[in-house]
């Protein structure tokens, strides 16, 4: 089932785009298009060595040969640092910063600094490097922030007392706040970044089948796996579910659009708690205290 396909035809020529997980799925399929358009694409990824050969592959797909590989481990906010100070030392610019690694509904892990490694994952490591960036993004406006999401946020809440799930721990649960999180998070980058020049928008990229849903499907029951089997052609391949992440780093008429969610390249409305902008603040300043702490 293919969805919608970016249709915008516009040019990254002398642009610098960064994307998180660039090494495979929708993220890898992100970089090849982006670099057809002209674009310098670093690829910020954790195996080296998958990054590399995904570096070549863009490189020989593309037929651009401005596609460099940086390390970064999400789930350490130290490396976080160290990708932000590399970038911020080399990069003259950055006009498009994807946020899009991420994992999925995994046992309960902990990030290097002790955070649910979902939450730590899929929303702190990534609310600290745009912030980490933001200077450099404001500096090459207009730029903008994309942060892959899912329709998954719908039956997400923050936990604000129990936020790593201390007290009960379920991989659904986490995965749901974490996307309910970077919905949040766009939002109140958003409010934030008015008349900067920096846009910021979320999205549901459609049911890939990619690496993140690893964790899930061996420990998903039998009779769920009977019930879900014939639904499988609905699955997107992840050039189709990187159509909505292209749509929102390139379309023109985005432009003065901001904190909005997208999917299948056109707006949707999200769920009735991804539009709370009190919560949206109130998950901001808990996300800059964790952060700090480390």
């Amino acid at each position: 089932m293919a969805g919608r396909v970016c249709r915008s035809k516009a040019s990254l020529e002398g642009k610098t785009v960064l994307i998180t997980g660039g090494n495979t799925g929708i993220g890898k399929e992100t970089a090849v298009d982006l670099a057809r358009r002209g674009a310098r694409v670093i690829l910020a990824c954790r195996d080296m060595d998958r990054a590399n050969k995904a570096a070549a592959e863009v490189m020989k797909r593309s037929g651009n040969d401005q596609v460099v590989v940086r390390k970064l481990d999400l789930a350490s906010l130290e490396s976080v640092r160290q990708l932000a100070k590399d970038v911020l030392d080399n990069e003259e610019r950055l006009d498009v910063l994807i946020n899009n690694a991420g994992i999925m509904s995994c046992p309960e892990w902990k990030t290097e600094d002790g955070f649910e490694m979902q939450f730590g994952v899929n929303h702190l490591g990534h609310f600290l490097l745009t912030n980490c960036l933001l200077d450099l993004l404001e500096k090459s406006s207009p730029s903008r922030i994309v942060n892959v999401s899912s329709l998954a946020h719908e039956k997400g809440q923050i936990y604000f007392d129990d936020i790593n799930l201390e007290k009960k721990y379920h991989p659904w649960k986490s995965y749901t706040q974490s996307k309910l999180a970077n919905v949040l998070f766009t939002r109140e980058l958003a409010n934030n970044l008015k008349g900067t020049g920096v846009t910021s928008y979320s999205l549901h990229p459609g049911v890939i089948h990619t690496d993140l849903g690893r964790h899930m499907w061996p420990e998903m029951p039998l009779w769920k796996k009977v019930l879900f089997t014939p639904f499988m052609f609905l699955i997107k391949s992840p050039t189709e579910g990187a159509q909505t992440t292209i749509y929102c780093a390139v379309e023109e008429s985005l432009q003065n659009e901001s904190g909005l969610f997208y999917s299948d390249c056109a707006p949707k409305t999200a769920a009735p708690q991804g539009l709370d902008d009190e919560a949206a603040k109130k998950l901001w300043d808990l996300s800059a205290a964790m952060v700090s702490r480390t």
